[in-house]
């Protein structure tokens, strides 16, 4: 007995799939005579056509998953995407760079390592991006001084 149609019908009927429509096995029968959508419609109120209950999707293995990145794993090189320009944008590395650098200058003014005309000489110099890093400047103050003597 061939009840794939009548299967297809009750799944557009109730709006779901046709692998969760149930018959009932004392009641094939009367499926079986079932030609019509109206008749489809008659043996879901009786009873005699059923759903299965909807699954569901574990989120356990999601919640592992957040877990872990809130741990701060996750985050190799496997995972990254785009440009280290895209995920950190130039700006901010900027930004970053000049606050350590104008740092490093106002320190050395104080300690006195330096004077207030060298200092304002290397403060335009970190501006036009002559230097790298708090120890370039460090050294090449350094290397300053000794090629005048100081």
């Amino acid at each position: 007995m061939n009840l794939r149609s009548q299967k297809r019908i009750a799944a557009d009927i109730m709006g779901i799939g046709i692998s969760r429509v149930v018959m009932g096995p004392e009641r094939i029968e009367d499926v079986a005579k079932a030609i019509t959508r109206d008749d489809i419609r008659n043996c879901i109120s009786t009873g005699a056509i059923s759903l299965k209950p909807a699954k569901g999707n574990s989120r356990a293995r999601f919640k592992k998953t957040i877990k872990q990145k809130k741990k701060g794993r996750r985050r190799g090189p496997g995972h990254k995407t785009g440009k280290i320009g895209a995920r950190i944008p130039k700006k901010k590395t900027w930004i970053g760079k000049i606050r350590a650098i104008r740092d490093e200058l106002r320190k050395m003014k104080d300690e006195k390592s330096i004077s207030e005309s060298t200092y304002r000489k290397l403060y335009r110099q970190g501006k036009g991006n002559l230097f790298h890093n708090r120890r370039h400047i460090r050294e090449y103050v350094e290397r300053t001084k000794k090629g005048m003597g100081e």
